[in-house]
Formats: structure tokens, sequence, C-alpha cells
């Protein structure tokens, strides 16, 4: 008489194998979520002072003189003008000119500038 063994399913070994690889693959990609996170912080805070830039060309226009202003007032100040979460700001103006930073809270601690002379923003 033969007896008829139906063996489905994973051994022990198999699935501790696939747990290792599970694990050693999450040690590799959460310290790089952490930076990819980290410069999508950055990437706020240098899109939030082009845009404060942007609304401080706008006031000239319209007013002949530049403003200065943070992040606290930046919206009331300047039209258009947001400020994400975390993100520090302040635009200095000058007669014919000014000057911006911008930082995040969660960023690499970088300070971002915007001169409007030079007409950019550097690091």
């Amino acid at each position: 008489m033969k007896i008829i063994r139906n063996n489905t399913g994973f051994t022990l070994i198999e699935l501790l194998v696939v747990v290792a690889i599970i694990g050693i693959l999450a040690a590799i990609a959460i310290p790089q979520f952490a930076v990819y996170r980290q410069k999508g912080f950055d990437a706020r805070a240098q899109s939030d002072l082009r845009n404060a830039a942007t609304a401080e060309e706008a006031y000239y226009a319209s007013n002949q003189t530049y403003k200065s202003t943070g992040d606290a007032t930046c919206s009331s100040d300047l039209l258009g003008c947001t400020v994400s979460k975390g993100v520090h700001l302040v635009i200095t103006a000058a007669t014919s000119s000014f000057t911006g930073s911008a930082s995040h809270d969660n960023g690499s601690s970088k300070v971002w500038s915007y001169d409007s002379t030079a007409g950019g923003i550097t690091n």
C-alpha cells in the first residue's frame, strides 16, 4: 500500500532565510530614507525662499520699494508668499536690492541664501 503525502508549504529554514533577507534590505533602506527625507526638507526651504523672492519682486513692481519680512509675517506682508511648516525665512530689504535666507528644522542644517543682485540661491 502506497501512502500519498502532499507536502505543501515552506520549511522553517526557508522562512528564516526570507526573514533574514527582508531584515538586510530594511537595514539598508531605512538610513537612505532618512537622507531622502532630509533632502526633501531642504528643497522645501529653497522653494519657499524662491517664492518669497518672486513675491518681493512683485511687491517692488507695485510699490517701488522692497519690504523686510520674516516667516511669521511673510503671507501678510507679501502677496503670494507662503511659508511651509518648519521653514525659517528672513527677507532683509535695502534701497535697491534685498537678501533672504531660509532653513528647515528637519533639514541638513544648511542655510540657503538669496541675493537679488546676484539673482539666485546659494548655500
